[in-house]
């Protein structure tokens, strides 16, 4: 199908405030630091409403030196368009501004690409990456994105497209301009107690940055984790661009808002160097 080059924000006003001025205050109310920040590869970020998961998003995204590429993976609930996409050019709009696709990259890592097919019904919908942009833009006014959403959770394309990006960040020559953003939120309605427990042998995997391992405990322990291939495919990439230490900034779940502890969602922020 054609592709539409705008993007237009489609959970502003549900997610989070459609109000710039609003938006960018509830976003200010969750910074709690003042520390160094640092360089990263690569980060996790969750993706539900910031009434819930916006607090650790925007404590883990506070504590990084944005770069001017942002490569942002996702999963796709939505079900629509193939089973791995990426949007090659055009921009997204959240209330704070537009976003622009950098083409020339989002270009490099398609054409080297098996998996990835361009298309935007996928992303049309579908809010995992919509989310993390204003609390991006709130931090750096400037930079360009390349949307990826994973349906799919086969482990071969998966890792396939982690390299398939590493190509294509390495060949445009920009990588020390280049990060990598994973949304993803943990475990979903389960009590607080098994969730947390859970979530800590995910992000256990994660902190060794072993995508391997991630996988199998996803699979063996029956964790709802909605967006683990698009953490696999980043630290496919993450390990094969450098990546030393990984860091877990804040981990939080619904129950801290809700005080519902019966049926929990997790959100875990978390930063690779």
């Amino acid at each position: 199908m054609a592709l539409s080059k705008t993007r237009q924000a489609v959970v502003a006003g549900h997610f989070y405030p459609v109000s710039p001025q609003n938006l960018r205050d509830q976003i200010k109310e969750f910074i709690d630091t003042d520390e160094e920040k640092t360089d990263a590869l690569a980060c996790i970020l969750p993706h539900a409403g910031y009434a819930y998961s916006g607090k650790v998003a925007v404590q883990t995204v506070a504590r990084i030196k944005l770069k001017k590429k942002i490569i942002l993976l996702g999963p796709n609930h939505t079900g629509d368009g193939p089973p791995y996409s990426i949007m090659p050019e055009g921009e997204w709009v959240t209330p704070l501004g537009s976003v622009k696709i950098d083409a020339a990259l989002a270009a490099g890592i398609l054409k080297g690409s098996k998996y990835l097919e361009e298309d935007c019904l996928a992303h049309r919908q579908e809010h995992s990456l919509e989310v993390e942009l204003p609390i991006l833009q709130y931090f750096k006014e400037s930079f360009e994105i390349v949307p990826i959403v994973l349906m799919a959770d086969d482990l071969k394309a998966i890792k396939k497209i982690g390299e398939e990006i590493t190509t294509g960040i390495k060949n445009s020559g920009l990588q020390d301009e280049v990060m990598l953003v994973a949304s993803s939120d943990m475990t979903h309605y389960e009590p607080q107690a098994d969730a947390e427990t859970k979530d800590k042998l995910a992000i256990a995997a994660i902190l060794e940055r072993d995508p391997d391992k991630l996988l199998r405990r996803v699979l063996n322990y029956k964790i709802s984790m909605c967006g683990f291939a698009p953490v696999i495919a980043m630290l496919y990439a993450a390990n094969s661009l450098g990546a030393k230490s990984a860091e877990l900034i804040k981990y939080e779940t619904s129950a801290t808002v809700t005080r519902d502890t019966s049926s929990v969602v997790g959100y875990a922020g978390v930063i690779i160097k």
